[in-house]
C-alpha cells in the first residue's frame, strides 16, 4: 500500500479485471508547506483509492486543514483494511474514518474501490471527485456537492460540517481499457473535462504508466493554475455565481490515474 507522497506506482488486481494505479501531487506552497492541504492513498490489497482536500479557509483561524485531511486519509486506509476482501464499502470507510478523525479543520473526500464483479463503487463528499474515460470519451464524471459557490460539502468536527451520509454514492460498471482520473479541486477547478480527457488519453495511448499520466495531468493543471489570464472551470463557475475571479486557481493538486486491465 501507499499513502500520500509525491507519487505512487502500484497494481491493484481484482477478479477478471485489475486497476493499475499511479498518482502525483503538487503542493501549492511547496517552499513553506511541502505537505499542503491534500492527501491521498492507494491500497493495493483492497483495490481501493482515496483523495481528500483540507478546506483552506481554516487558515484564517490558525488551523492547518492539511492535518485534518491527512488524519482522515490515514483513518480511511485503516478502515479499508478492516473491510471484506473485494467487498469494500466506501460509505462505511468514510463514516468510520470521519468518526475517528478528531483534528480541527474539515475536508472534502472521495473513496473509490473495484469489486470482484467488475463494478466500481465510490462515495464522494464535496468538490473532489473522479471521471471515467472509455475509448477516448468521458463517460462519467462525479457531481460536485456544494452549498454555494466555492463552499463545498465537507467532513469535520464543527457544528455546521456535513455528515458522511450526505455524500454522493455511486456504482458503475467498468471495462478493460477504461481510465479513471480522480483528484481534488485543484485539478477540476483548473482543467476542463475535455482537457483532462485529452491529456490522460494521449498519455495512455503512448503506453505510459498511470503514474506518468498522473504527472502529465497534474503538471498541465499546475501550469494553468499559474496563468493569470486562463479561462478555467473555476472562472466560469465564479461568473455564474456573480463573482469576477480571473485566471487560474492556485491550489494543491492531487491526481490519481487508474487504468482498468484484464488480469
Amino acid at each position: 500500500m501507499a499513502a500520500d507522497g509525491d507519487s505512487d506506482r502500484v497494481g491493484i488486481q481484482e477478479g477478471n479485471l485489475k486497476m493499475m494505479c499511479g498518482s502525483f501531487y503538487i503542493a501549492k506552497d511547496r517552499e513553506s508547506r511541502l505537505q499542503g492541504d491534500d492527501c491521498h492513498f492507494i491500497c493495493e490489497e483492497m483495490q481501493t483509492i482515496g483523495v481528500a482536500d483540507g478546506v483552506g479557509g481554516w487558515s484564517k483561524r490558525g488551523v492547518d486543514a492539511g492535518v485534518y485531511a491527512r488524519e482522515l486519509i490515514n483513518n480511511s486506509l485503516l478502515a479499508t483494511l478492516t473491510q471484506p476482501l473485494s467487498q469494500v464499502d466506501p460509505m462505511k470507510v468514510l463514516d468510520e474514518a470521519s468518526v475517528k478523525t478528531r483534528a480541527a479543520g474539515s475536508s472534502t473526500a472521495c473513496i473509490i474501490t473495484l469489486h470482484k464483479d467488475n463494478m466500481l463503487h465510490a462515495v464522494n463528499m464535496g468538490d473532489s471527485g473522479f471521471m471515467v474515460i472509455r475509448q477516448g470519451a468521458a463517460v462519467y464524471k462525479s457531481p460536485i456537492q456544494q452549498h454555494s459557490f466555492n463552499h463545498p460539502y465537507q467532513l469535520g468536527n464543527c457544528a455546521n460540517c456535513d455528515k458522511p451520509r450526505q455524500a454522493q454514492v455511486m456504482k458503475l460498471a467498468v471495462e478493460a481499457g477504461d481510465v479513471i482520473v480522480a483528484g481534488t479541486d485543484g485539478l477540476f477547478d483548473n482543467l476542463s473535462e475535455s482537457q483532462i480527457l485529452e491529456t490522460a488519453a494521449t498519455g495512455m495511448a503512448q503506453g505510459l504508466h498511470p503514474e506518468d499520466v498522473a504527472w502529465q495531468v497534474a503538471e498541465r493543471a499546475y501550469q494553468i493554475s499559474m496563468d493569470k489570464k486562463a479561462v478555467t472551470p473555476f472562472t466560469q463557475s465564479s461568473k455564474m455565481a456573480g463573482k469576477h475571479y480571473t485566471g487560474g486557481k492556485q491550489d494543491d493538486i492531487t491526481v490519481v490515474v487508474s487504468c482498468i486491465l484484464h488480469t
